[in-house]
C-alpha cells in the first residue's frame, strides 16, 4: 500500500497552498464581512486551472485525477470554506453531470467554459419539501411542442445567481413510471424567461458562496436540454452526490486543518499563568485530538478519491469520508474556539469564521443522518 502522494501531486499541493496563503487568506476576513462573491479571486483560481481539474483536456479541463481534485479543495478550504465550496460545487454538481451524462453536443456547448472557469454551473436538487427525501421532488417538466415547460421551486442552490453562472441542472418530474415518479435532469440556461433567482440568503456561514432559491414559472427550454436519459434522473443524481461527497469531505479536512493550525499557533503564543497555554494538557490534548481526526479524515477522503480514480465503486467510502470528516471539522472548530477563549468569539480571529462555516458541512450533500442511513443499509440493516 502506498500512502505518499506522487511527485506531481505533492508539487500541486504546494502550489495551491502557496496560492491560498498569498491570494486568499489575507482577504478572507474582509470578504466574509462583505458577503460578496469574490470574482477577482475566482478568476485567479480559474487561471490556475482549479475549476476543471477532473475534466479531460479535450473539454478544457486539466485531466487530473480525483486525488488531485481533493487536494485542491482541501487546501482552499484550509483558508476559505466559501471559495472551496464554490469550486467544489461547480465541479461536482455543475460540471460533472454534463461530463458524465451529457451528449457530445452538450459537452461542447457547456463544459469547456465551465472547465476553464469562465462560467459557473449549478445543480438544483433540493426543494422546500424535498431535502433529504429527494424522491419527493415536486418540480415538474412537461413536454409540449418540442419544449420542456418547467414549474417549481429549488432552494439552497450554490453558484446559481452569479454574474458568470451559465446554467442550472435541475431534477424534475417528467411523468410516471411503474406507478411512481419519473424523474429526469434538465439543463436550464441562466436568464431563461420564467427562471427567477431570489435574493441571496442571509446565512450563518459561507458568506462568500453564492446561494439562492430558484423558481420556475412556465419556463421553457428545448427538448434537447434533457441531460441523460429521460427517467434516469434519480439514478444519475445519486452518482453525482457520491462525487460531491468527496468534495465536501475534502473541504471538511481543510477546515479542520485550518482549525488545528490556528490553535497550535495560538497555544504557543498565548501566555497565561506565566507560560504558553499549550503546555497545559487541557489545551495540548485538544490539539492532539484534532490532529488525530484530521489525519483520519484525510485518509478516508483520499481513499474514496482513489477508488473513484480506479473506476471502482466508492459510494460507501464517500459516505464514510463525508460523515466522519464533516463531524470532525465541527469538533475541531468547537475546540479551536474554546482554545482561543474569548478571542475565539471575535471575528478578527479565523476560528470564529471556521466555526460558522463548519456546521453546514454536516448538512449539505446529505446530512449526517442520511450518511448513516446509507451505511446502515449497506450493512443489511
Amino acid at each position: 500500500m502506498e500512502f505518499d502522494l506522487n511527485e506531481e501531486q505533492t508539487m500541486f499541493r504546494q502550489m495551491v497552498r502557496e496560492f491560498a496563503d498569498k491570494e486568499i487568506a489575507p482577504y478572507a476576513e474582509e470578504l466574509d464581512g462583505t458577503g460578496e462573491f469574490p470574482y477577482e479571486i475566482q478568476a485567479k483560481m480559474a487561471d490556475l486551472g482549479l475549476y476543471g481539474l477532473p475534466i479531460p483536456e479535450e473539454y478544457g479541463g486539466a485531466g487530473a485525477d480525483f486525488v488531485t481534485y481533493s487536494i485542491a479543495v482541501e487546501e482552499i478550504g484550509r483558508v476559505s470554506a466559501s471559495l472551496s465550496i464554490s469550486m467544489a460545487a461547480h465541479t461536482s454538481l455543475g460540471s460533472m453531470p454534463i461530463y458524465l451524462f451529457g451528449t457530445e453536443e452538450q459537452k461542447q456547448r457547456w463544459l469547456v467554459d465551465l472547465a476553464q472557469g469562465r462560467k459557473l454551473g449549478a445543480f438544483g436538487l433540493t426543494e422546500p419539501e424535498a431535502g433529504s427525501d429527494a424522491g419527493a421532488t415536486r418540480t415538474t417538466a412537461r413536454l409540449a411542442a418540442g419544449e420542456w415547460v418547467i414549474n417549481g421551486t429549488k432552494c439552497f442552490i450554490t453558484n446559481s445567481g452569479t454574474d458568470i453562472t451559465s446554467h442550472v441542472t435541475i431534477t424534475a418530474v417528467t411523468g410516471e413510471h411503474g406507478g411512481g415518479k419519473e424523474i429526469s435532469n434538465i439543463l436550464i440556461p441562466a436568464g431563461t424567461p420564467g427562471f427567477d433567482v431570489a435574493p441571496s440568503y442571509r446565512k450563518m456561514g459561507w458568506h462568500n458562496s453564492d446561494t439562492h432559491e430558484l423558481s420556475f414559472t412556465d419556463c421553457r427550454v428545448p427538448e434537447g436540454h434533457l441531460l441523460g436519459e429521460r427517467g434516469g434522473g434519480f439514478k444519475a443524481f445519486l452518482k453525482i452526490l457520491d462525487c460531491g461527497r468527496i468534495g465536501v469531505a475534502a473541504l471538511s479536512v481543510g477546515l479542520a486543518q485550518g482549525c488545528l493550525d490556528e490553535s497550535v499557533s495560538y497555544a504557543k503564543s498565548r501566555i497565561q499563568f506565566g507560560q504558553p497555554i499549550g503546555r497545559n494538557q487541557g489545551i495540548s490534548f485538544k490539539c492532539a485530538d484534532m490532529l488525530v481526526e484530521v489525519e483520519l479524515a484525510r485518509l478516508a477522503t483520499l481513499k474514496a478519491a482513489w477508488l473513484a480514480d480506479q473506476g471502482r465503486p466508492y459510494t460507501r467510502e464517500a459516505a464514510i469520508a463525508k460523515l466522519f470528516a464533516s463531524e470532525a471539522a465541527m469538533r475541531a472548530a468547537n475546540s479551536a474556539v474554546q482554545i482561543h477563549g474569548g478571542y475565539g468569539y471575535i471575528e478578527d480571529y479565523p476560528v470564529c469564521r471556521y466555526f460558522r462555516d463548519a456546521k453546514i458541512l454536516e448538512i449539505g450533500e446529505g446530512t449526517s443522518e442520511v450518511q448513516r442511513i446509507v451505511l446502515s443499509r449497506m450493512l443489511g440493516l
